[in-house]
């Protein structure tokens, strides 16, 4: 899969496609059945293949910190879409001059003249361009008369009804791990490099892994059972807190790891950590030997999840 950076790294080798449009966050099974569309319509017409995504997303540069949080990280979502039946992805920088595009503009200026595309994968409720103004009526209209084909996105379902990134937050905030990952297809997971922390957990005997949230936010807070990749062959067992770490007054949100039966500097390290159930709430303590004495039960009690848990 190649990585395409902005409008401006468009080459004339890169003409010629079929390409779909969004934000693709999460990259979960709806998304990926809309990329086996894709790559259906690219054997059929012998093109290949082009997704087209935003960094930031648009409702965080329009929202801000007010914005729904993430599920996928830019790392964590081009890791996702690698594995997938696509020839290129068009990562363009979501600003101020894109945001006022109008969407005739869009489609002429990057569309036609930037793709040279054949065949648009789209669906009922697709806006683009300023303020939105452009829908799936406006996208036919200009594949008429620029010469490319407009295909209706095939609808996924699940659990009765359309899966979507806003469902799979929802399921996270309500602590509905099982939900989130049938939607997904996969656990959800939060990738990260490790981080130096403050090493208060080495004082209690619970040494972490931290890694620093920075902007991206989670739908998830408190104590889980989890499983961590990264850290050499195979996967290690853990418990881990995502939070602002109340106890120590901490104001910034860390995931903090705590793996089980492993040794070694990680610092530096991408890993991967995967939730597999909630424990309980955050909460804040009057002591740190009342911290560690809970800690000691959460990694308990992750072990005997996880120790039944594929």
């Amino acid at each position: 899969m190649e990585l395409i950076r902005g409008r401006h790294n468009l080459r004339p080798r890169h003409r010629g496609c079929v390409a779909t449009i969004g934000n693709f966050d999460g990259v979960h099974l709806g998304h990926r059945a809309l990329i086996g569309q894709l790559a259906t319509l690219g054997r059929e017409h012998a093109l290949p293949t082009t997704l087209v995504t935003f960094e930031p997303q648009p409702l965080e540069f329009f929202a801000g910190e007010n914005a729904p949080p993430r599920l996928t990280r830019l790392r964590e979502k081009l890791c996702a879409l690698r594995g997938l039946p696509l020839d290129r992805v068009a990562l363009l920088r979501f600003d101020a001059r894109l945001s006022a595009m109008p969407p005739v503009e869009f489609v002429e200026s990057f569309l036609v003249a930037g793709l040279g595309v054949r065949v648009v994968v789209a669906g009922d409720d697709f806006r683009f361009g300023h303020r939105g103004e452009g829908n799936f009526g406006l996208l036919v209209s200009l594949g008429e008369r620029h010469g490319f084909d407009v295909v209706r996105r095939e609808t996924f379902c699940a659990r009765g009804g359309r899966v979507s990134s806003s469902w799979i937050r929802d399921a996270l905030a309500n602590d509905e791990l099982g939900v989130a990952r049938e939607l997904l297809g996969r656990r959800y997971v939060v990738s990260g490099r490790v981080a130096s922390g403050d090493r208060r957990g080495r004082t209690i005997g619970f040494p972490t892994l931290n890694i620093p949230m920075r902007r991206y936010r989670s739908a998830l807070r408190g104590v889980y059972a989890v499983r961590v990749a990264g850290l050499g062959e195979g996967g290690h067992d853990a418990v881990a807190n995502l939070g602002t770490r109340p106890t120590v007054d901490g104001r910034i949100v860390v995931l903090e790891v705590h793996v089980f039966d492993w040794s070694g500097d990680a610092y530096g390290r991408c890993i991967d950590v995967s939730f597999v159930a909630k424990i309980r709430d955050e909460r804040k303590f009057d002591s740190f030997e009342a911290l560690k004495a809970q800690i000691a039960r959460d990694s308990a009690r992750a072990r005997e999840i996880l120790g039944r848990t594929v």
